[in-house]
């Protein structure tokens, strides 16, 4: 049996194709659908969606690859977020899908080849092939912001809404029901008009707990892209008729993630965000998903981390701690990779030591310049 590859374009008659084959495979990700690479397309990404096909025309596997230019150079550097969608247990297909994308990475200029697949850090077997087909565990992530967290908690919804309420931390059902009685609402049907809201809530759990937040017209663009096409939902909760928290979460076949969640410095007594996962692990199950992931948490389990309390709210849901192979690279120009990965960090690393001293000496110029 032979195989042919196709490179899709924009607006491709192949994107409902492609993203119903990631939808149905065990690998399939949200981050490897054809709307994802549309969201990335707005912040400089290039998105390079490929898919592999039997003799009988049934796709057998797909990548979306993303490609970035490096500024100043004809150069760039691909990305495949929690991909390939193939089944990495068969040597001949993920051989044959990597050569692809190594043949499209050469011809686009490409430097290296970041992956951070769905594959479990245990799983000896696919990590020694993948080093056999020559990736190598990432030593950098410059660049490549939204790499995937290597540790995630994710839950099995297919047992019965009353099972799954069952197998919670005692805190956590006490903590669902409080706020249902304390009259929390959640509003799950929110519209376009309702992002302006949770982003403003956002802004404030940043502030708070003192991370970066994208601008606003990012998650304009998750809404055009995503939402529309029933990928993503809003959901919002609401206390004394004002909103309090928000979540966004993704979905594509049986699978569900908890992406963004925001809440207000006010009410935080009354518990709105342990209500919200609730009502997203229902509304997941209502879909037909079978699995929800809360995303990243942090390896360190020590109580004395900063985030062991994200940790501790996320395991109160009953899920499993997952640990990913983490970032792997494929090099495809071992110069540029060198001074991607050794020379710029290092460069940088210099810049940032010395730029103290540099602004010292300029303002004792200035001064100087300024008394004669």
């Amino acid at each position: 049996m032979s195989w042919r590859t196709y490179v899709l374009t924009d607006g491709s008659k192949h994107e409902a194709e492609f993203d119903t084959f990631v939808s149905n495979h065990p690998k399939g990700h949200i981050l490897q659908s054809y709307a994802w690479g549309q969201v990335k397309k707005q912040t400089g990404w290039k998105p390079l969606p490929i898919m592999v096909k039997a003799d009988d025309g049934n796709p057998i596997a797909s990548a979306l690859v993303l490609c970035r230019e490096i500024p100043g150079t004809r150069r760039c550097i691909l990305y495949c977020p929690r991909g390939p969608v193939v089944d990495f247990e068969d040597q001949k297909q993920t051989r044959y899908l990597f050569g692809e994308i190594m043949k499209l990475g050469r011809a686009q200029g490409a430097i290296m080849l970041k992956i951070d697949p769905d594959i479990r850090a245990d799983n000896d077997r696919v990590r020694q092939n993948l080093e056999r087909i020559g990736f190598r565990p990432s030593r950098t992530n410059q660049g490549f912001e939204g790499t995937q967290p290597r540790f995630v908690f994710r839950l099995d919804i297919s047992p019965s809404l009353d099972e799954l309420m069952a197998n919670f931390h005692p805190k956590t059902r006490y903590n669902i029901r409080l706020a249902m009685r304390k009259g929390v609402s959640i509003k799950s049907l929110c519209g376009k008009e309702d992002l302006r809201t949770f982003y403003s809530i956002l802004l404030e759990t940043a502030e708070r707990d003192r991370f970066l937040v994208r601008n606003y017209d990012y998650f304009e663009t998750l809404w055009d892209e995503l939402v529309s096409r029933d990928y993503a939902r809003l959901f919002m909760a609401y206390y004394q008729n004002q909103p309090i928290a928000g979540t966004l979460a993704f979905t594509i076949g049986t699978k569900a993630w908890y992406i963004y969640g925001a809440s207000s410095n006010e009410h935080r007594n009354v518990m709105p965000n342990y209500l919200l996962q609730w009502e997203m692990i229902k509304w997941a199950k209502d879909r037909g998903c079978t699995m929800y992931d809360f995303r990243g948490v942090s390896g360190d389990l020590d109580p004395n981390n900063p985030l062991f309390g994200l940790y501790r709210f996320k395991r109160g849901f009953g899920g499993d701690m997952v640990e990913f192979l983490g970032d792997y690279d494929l090099v495809l120009s071992k110069g540029w990779y060198f001074l991607w990965s050794e020379a710029r960090p290092a460069y940088s690393k210099i810049v940032r030591r010395i730029a103290p001293v540099l602004r010292h000496f300029r303002s004792q110029a200035k001064a100087i310049g300024e008394e004669r």
